[in-house]
């Protein structure tokens, strides 16, 4: 009798436990971890997630051009742009893919105001004194995508690579003929490139395919390229995002369809690409697509379709996109020109321009800057609130994080156990409060043990935060 008593009482002790408190904990290494999903948040109370809205950067003297199909990559101390252009002297019909597109070229080395060398590559407009760098390969320079290949060991005549094609307009299911998929560039200065072959080839069961930027990069966490592209829904005709993978950039698995589309909502580009910060967490910004919206002239109605640019993340290897907001990231705003047909598109890449802020190019030639990490925070007001994370691993022996609080505002930490119990020193109320505005402080507690003896163990993080927004968090050495 008194044994099911005694189980008894264990059930229901078990039954007032998280389910969580069961769940194989999350192994999060010394990864800096983000708030930009919902993976490691259990429990929210008295506090919200909440999206931060980038803010214009002052107009540079030398600002990037007002273009499609940007690129901006950090390699070092310099900032590489890339866009595509169109030879002023073609007369021929002006059609997706044409024979007169160009990709064009520029430098800086701050981020903020650019340069736009002589190259001599080509003759464009009459002359070779301009920045660019392909010509006449058409159909491949209507969606030129390159990015810097950080795979070790990478050849250096291969060290830039890019993805290009455009399989022609109009339903193209049944068709196999080759040349309609995605070729591979090189290059071994993101200036002089080299055509390769076709990689990802067209499939017939597509209707369409490939017509906008379809992103490419080496991901550190999967060991492997990644490619984000362009595919249509079927039956809706919406435009969205598919997925496929390569061990060489030669040879890509069977695409796999992402859906991040909600109901009747088009993505008309996707940007995906590793966080510079947590290259595990691939950052979207997708233009959204709201055809019938927006300014046109009263003969051209078929051109008023209104776009702006959302967020949305996938971590390494997943096959669907995170949405935590579904409203815009950036608006389209107040000045006219933004509410005409296709207006707000930005670069590939959010890059750091300091070590508190990053960046996100539009393409107005305008600069959007965030704080570091800023995406997403934990935010509290002045009532007091409380995160509880799942049960996570981590190596290191010190907490660090990105936080900002107000003069009256505070955030501590509590180490507890899977089923909810608080780790002697490093409860709460041993918690030294951290007060103030910082990118990378560190959690100390009273004791100012270091947490190498937790380390390896799965643990909660039970966050309590007033007047506070944390963006980022990271166990290190």
């Amino acid at each position: 009798m008194k044994q099911h008593v005694l189980r008894g009482l264990i059930w229901s002790l078990l039954m007032l436990l998280p389910l969580s408190a069961f769940a194989q904990p999350v192994d999060i290494g010394s990864r800096r971890e983000l708030f930009v999903d919902r993976l490691l948040i259990d429990k929210l109370q008295g506090v919200e997630l909440k999206l931060h809205t980038p803010v214009k950067a002052p107009r540079p003297r030398s600002p990037l051009p007002v273009r499609h199909m940007m690129t901006v990559i950090k390699n070092g101390d310099r900032y590489q742009a890339y866009w595509r252009g169109s030879d002023p002297d073609y007369q021929g019909e002006k059609h997706t893919g044409h024979a007169g597109e160009t990709v064009h070229y520029a430098e800086s080395r701050d981020g903020h105001e650019w340069e736009f060398p002589e190259l001599g590559l080509h003759e464009v407009g009459g002359t070779r004194k301009n920045n660019v760098i392909l010509a006449q390969q058409p159909p491949f320079l209507t969606n030129f995508i390159p990015f810097l290949d950080t795979r070790p060991g990478v050849a250096p005549q291969e060290r830039y690579k890019a993805l290009a094609g455009y399989p022609g307009p109009g339903d193209k299911r049944g068709l196999t003929e080759p040349g309609r998929g995605l070729f591979a560039f090189v290059s071994p200065d993101g200036i002089h490139w080299t055509k390769q072959s076709e990689v990802i080839p067209y499939q017939p069961q597509w209707r369409h395919a490939f017509d906008s930027a379809n992103v490419s990069f080496w991901s550190e966490a999967e060991q492997q390229y990644v490619c984000y592209f362009r595919t249509w829904t079927d039956p809706e005709r919406l435009r969205s995002v598919s997925r496929t993978t390569s061990p060489d950039f030669r040879h890509w698995t069977d695409p796999v369809a992402m859906d991040p589309n909600l109901p009747g909502e088009h993505l008309y580009t996707n940007q995906t690409h590793p966080y510079f910060r947590a290259p595990h967490i691939y950052i979207s910004l997708p233009t959204r697509f709201i055809p019938g919206r927006g300014s046109a002239p009263d003969y051209d109605l078929k051109d008023r379709n209104a776009t702006d640019i959302l967020l949305m993340t996938t971590r390494a290897g997943s096959s669907h996109y995170d949405r935590l907001f579904k409203h815009a990231f950036i608006r389209p705003g107040l000045e006219p020109e933004q509410w005409k047909n296709r207006a707000n598109y930005v670069a590939l890449n959010v890059v750091p321009t300091s070590p508190t802020e990053m960046s996100i190019y539009h393409r107005s030639g305008d600069r959007y800057v965030l704080r570091t990490d800023g995406f997403v925070s934990v935010n509290a007001g002045y009532a007091a609130g409380e995160l509880l994370t799942r049960p996570l691993v981590f190596a290191g022996d010190r907490l660090r994080v990105n936080f900002s609080t107000s003069a009256a505002g505070s955030l501590r930490v509590e180490l507890q156990q899977p089923d909810g119990t608080p780790i002697p020193g490093f409860t709460r109320d041993d918690c030294i409060p951290l007060i103030g505005d910082e990118i990378d402080g560190q959690v100390h507690w009273k004791s100012d043990t270091d947490l190498s003896t937790l380390a390896g163990k799965p643990v909660r993080l039970y966050w309590i935060l007033k007047e506070c927004d944390l963006y980022s968090f990271q166990f290190t050495q």
